[in-house]
């Protein structure tokens, strides 16, 4: 039987925003805003999480699970059970500042977190390369928009192939300055994807195939197009409804020229300038902004993705 005993790892991953506008289901960005998380192994069986931060129990809020049903702890048990190796039992502190519920990824960051501290405790005994890792985080999530910048950083063109979930990086031009936008209310991704119609018009299909290929260029190379590369026909304007602030505020940015749109399911926005200065006239405006109190928040483009940091076993002695 494998002995895990002593075994340690560090996890960090970034924060995602998905769709980008025209992208739905396909295109992720990754930035630079991290949760982090430390597992041990110890001799008690079962699991044990301690949560510091976003999701952390309070008085009028129970917080995220901290037993064997939280979801990182499941990404864990789902990898071991995948290469048929026993879990031990698990410590698990978690700092998280990725907002929950926010379209954010934090869904995301924590299979991926999961997954990584698997793979980190499985070193040496089990190899799971890039492409092991991408599918069974989206196995977990369902689709790989979210997971695939959070695994592998940057700009990340996800698909489904017969050969399972498969991603491209890109690298974004260093002009691009995100800035996210976050509410205090929640969105659920569920109810924001029921309001999606099961059919669209065939020239909405079109008015995206060019906007996604425009946004790519856009992000890459030519931060100048990115007003018109980040309109969208296919969701946001169905899901406008739920979140009528995210659609107000989301307008008013468009119409000063600035490329806002709905952060994954909402119901933050993303506002993705093409430059520093065009980032600060967009956070004036966000802060001037009437109804409900906003967040801005300015993180760089994260480059890396998620890490893991496997710690001597003697060192822990």
């Amino acid at each position: 039987m494998t002995d895990f005993a002593g075994r340690s790892v560090t996890v960090k991953v970034p924060a995602t925003t998905a769709n980008l506008g025209p992208g739905l289901d396909t295109l992720g960005l990754a930035l630079a805003i991290y949760d982090e998380l430390e597992v041990r192994v110890r001799p008690e069986p079962g699991a044990f999480v301690e949560v510091h931060g976003v999701g952390e129990a309070s008085s009028d809020d129970p917080g995220v699970a901290t037993d064997e049903t939280n979801l990182v702890v499941q990404s864990i048990r789902y990898v071991f059970d995948a290469y048929q190796q026993p879990m031990p039992g698990l410590s698990l502190v978690a700092h998280n500042v990725i907002p929950h519920g926010r379209g954010l990824g934090s869904s995301g960051a924590a299979i991926v977190s999961g997954i990584m501290a698997a793979r980190g405790l499985l070193d040496g005994i089990v190899e799971i390369d890039s492409d092991a890792l991408l599918r069974l985080a989206t196995e977990l999530e369902g689709h790989p928009d979210n997971v695939a910048p959070a695994l592998f950083g940057g700009l990340t063109i996800a698909w489904t192939g017969s050969d399972g979930p498969r991603h491209k990086k890109l690298m974004v031009h260093r002009g691009v300055s995100p800035l996210v936008v976050v509410p205090e209310a929640t969105m659920s991704t569920k109810l924001a994807r029921s309001l999606q119609p099961e059919s669209v018009p065939h020239e909405d299909a079109i008015f995206n195939v060019s906007r996604s290929a425009l946004l790519i260029a856009a992000l890459i190379q030519s931060p100048e197009l990115l007003l018109a590369a980040t309109e969208d026909r296919l969701h946001q304007n169905y899901r406008a409804s739920a979140m009528q602030q995210t659609d107000d505020l989301i307008r008013a940015l468009r119409a000063q020229g600035l490329p806002a749109v709905v952060s994954g399911a909402g119901p933050s926005v993303l506002v993705l300038a093409s430059d520093p200065a065009q980032r600060l006239v967009a956070a004036e405006l966000v802060a001037n902004s009437p109804g409900a109190p906003w967040k801005a928040l300015m993180p760089a483009v994260d480059f890396k993705g998620a890490t893991v940091t496997v710690h001597p076993v003697e060192a822990l002695a």
